[in-house]
């Protein structure tokens, strides 16, 4: 509705056009992301002004590769929108341009009770993903000890998000078993039943939710080797567009022009 909203303040000939262009690039976003692209850099020449247009050229730049421009475009829709629905993917952006530190400070401020839950678990996954990049393995860990962190209430970016635990737990040399076991789980119980969200019965030890302290940003040197893929975490769980967390990119959802976090546009 809120696309429509937006749409309705163009010519009909117009308007029609750019929801085609935004149409396209949703049904392309998985499978030609270059192509996707095209069609959102089509959208934003004919509405420039409009919020959805920057958002989805954003999404699309970062589903590309190209962190610099989905940065740019990813904070013009937060400015016009005043909405932190993409902060996974700006953080990730900071990180894909080897500047986990901005990264970091962009979401500071950010009230995450007022994010829906699976942007919040994007976000962590981003967090995480920073404070690795800066030789921060514990702090990593802490950034996804959040509420989330639990066979209750499953949906498809929870299966990111244990896997993202399991590495940095790796990282560590603790043991990291049960993570891997409850992912893979939730991952094949998620593709046989239609319901949005599940729990999984299981008997394992789920970390207190972190309590934010002071913290020492300075990290032991950046590390080459965890820069943001192509994609995001979020179409399809094992990767597409979104915050990598470890070696993923932060969303574990698919990106689709209206950026919210639902998977196939279908679900939220």
């Amino acid at each position: 509705m809120s696309v429509r909203v937006q749409l309705k303040t163009l010519s009909e000939e117009n308007a029609e056009w750019v929801a085609r262009h935004l149409a396209m690039t949703s049904l392309l976003i998985d499978s030609d992301p270059q192509l996707a692209h095209l069609h959102a850099q089509a959208a934003v020449n004919r509405a420039g002004r409009l919020a959805i247009v920057h958002e989805t050229v954003g999404i699309t730049a970062y589903a590309t590769g190209d962190f610099a421009l989905a940065l740019r475009e990813l904070l013009t829709h937060r400015r016009l929108t005043g909405s932190n629905e993409q902060i996974p993917l700006i953080v990730d952006c900071e990180r894909g341009m080897d500047r986990p530190k901005r990264g970091l400070d962009a979401a500071r401020d950010v009230d995450r009770k007022s994010l829906s839950k699976g942007v919040r678990i994007n976000l962590a996954i981003a967090l995480s993903g920073a404070r690795l990049d800066l030789g921060q393995p514990e702090l990593a860990l802490e950034e996804l000890e959040i509420a989330e962190l639990s066979p209750k209430g499953i949906i498809p970016q929870s299966i990111d998000l244990f896997r993202a635990y399991a590495e940095c737990l790796a990282e560590l040399g603790k043991e990291n078993e049960k993570w891997i076991e409850l992912a893979n789980r939730a991952e094949k119980a998620l593709s046989e039943q239609e319901d949005e969200q599940f729990e999984l019965i299981e008997e394992i030890e789920i970390p207190e939710p972190y309590q934010p302290r002071q913290r020492d940003d300075r990290g032991r040197g950046e590390r080459g080797d965890r820069k943001p893929g192509p994609r995001g975490d979020g179409r399809k769980t094992g990767g597409s567009p979104g915050p990598r967390g470890n070696d993923r990119r932060p969303s574990n959802r698919k990106p689709n022009p209206r950026g919210d976090d639902r998977r196939g546009g279908s679900r939220s």
